[in-house]
């Protein structure tokens, strides 16, 4: 249903009067034309209302968030689902990404807010996912200096920063990918598949306008979602959640930021690491004890993981550097993720010993 404001006005550049004298502007429904999409512009969508840097997203528009979030360069993000009118997603397995109906668009806003950089708000990119006909389709859009506007860019590009994070003050240049590294994380056996919408990421309470809502229900609740959920679905915990035990936060923490690509038909099985968090809890499958297929020159005798010793342990280090060739996730981040290699510094430490 669209959204109707009724304004008294005196000068009237658009809208419909009534008896009263009052106008009625409505706003521009949603327009996702799959023979013609990406637009060239992201205002072209009518996703957000009003003036557009204000990121007021159309009713018609879903939001949602995963437990655990992909670390982007201490980005912030916002996200949200748009499905067409009498079109539902359907459940295929807890940690398989939800299967959405053609002309449905995934849109992930990625911004840095006034305490995170000095000269106030900033967005830097919008990406969507728009599932056509004959599969996914990727669309990022650059948005301007004065933030009028976001201009589709399917190029990579930088965008020269300087953040403040935990009272550190870092530069750096901001990747926006191409379509090609965008392909990169986003394909299992060639076929674009989406990453953030797996049910045990969307298993658990998010603040809604309206109030606390179980996601999956939510998507229920709105006419999204067929409502033919099993009743045991796992759910992924916040990486972020001391209260969690390390295990847990670890296993989670790798499933957002690398599974996508250490998976079967991903583009990285590395050492045959498998890092979706249903596989984790296997040792082998995440590394401990195993040798590493690529050899690291700081690293003599190493493991991918190697119990109570960190430095010994080439998935340390590929996180804690920033070595084009070594570094992992080698796309979506130009700086270390130091709360990530806290984490996983203190998980390798509380393992036994290899045998």
């Amino acid at each position: 249903m669209r959204r109707i404001i009724t304004l008294l006005i005196i000068n009237v550049f658009f809208g419909c009067s009534d008896d009263s004298g009052s106008y009625q502007i409505i706003d521009e429904p949603i327009s996702v034309d799959l023979e013609n999409v990406p637009y060239p512009k992201l205002s072209d969508y009518n996703f957000f209302t009003g003036d557009l840097k204000s990121l007021t997203p159309h009713e018609d528009l879903l939001l949602y968030k995963p437990n655990s979030e992909l670390f982007t360069d201490y980005a912030k993000k916002t996200r949200y689902i748009w499905i067409p009118q009498n079109s539902k997603a359907n459940f295929v397995s807890e940690n398989s990404p939800l299967n959405l109906p053609v002309g449905s668009v995934l849109i992930k806003l990625f911004y840095y807010d006034e305490s995170q950089i000095s000269s106030g708000k900033k967005i830097i990119e919008t990406r969507l996912m728009i599932r056509k006909n004959e599969g996914w389709i990727f669309a990022t859009y650059k948005w301007n200096e004065q933030q009028t506007e976001a201009y589709i860019d399917m190029n990579a590009s930088t965008v020269p920063l300087i953040i403040t994070h935990n009272s550190e003050t870092i530069a750096l240049d901001y990747a926006i990918p191409s379509e090609f590294q965008c392909f990169t994380c986003h394909s299992i056996d060639e076929e674009i598949v989406p990453i953030g919408i797996k049910p045990i990421h969307l298993n658990n309470v998010l603040n809604y306008p309206d109030g606390n809502f179980n996601q999956l229900n939510r998507w229920i609740q709105k006419g999204k979602l067929e409502n033919n959920l099993p009743s045991n679905i796992s759910s992924v915990v916040d990486y972020s959640d001391t209260s969690k035990t390390l295990e847990e936060r670890t296993r989670a923490y790798f499933d957002i930021q690398c599974a996508h690509c250490h998976q079967t038909g991903g583009n990285a099985l590395y050492a045959s690491l498998q890092l979706s968090y249903h596989l984790t809890a296997i040792p082998q499958n995440i590394g401990i004890c195993n040798t590493p297929s690529i050899p690291i020159p700081e690293i003599s005798q190493g493991r991918i993981v190697s119990p109570q010793n960190p430095e010994g342990s080439t998935l340390h280090y590929m996180m804690n550097t920033n070595n084009s060739f070594f570094k992992m996730p080698r796309i979506g981040r130009t700086v270390v993720h130091k709360e990530g290699v806290q984490l996983v510094e203190d998980w390798i430490n509380s393992l036994e010993e290899c045998n």
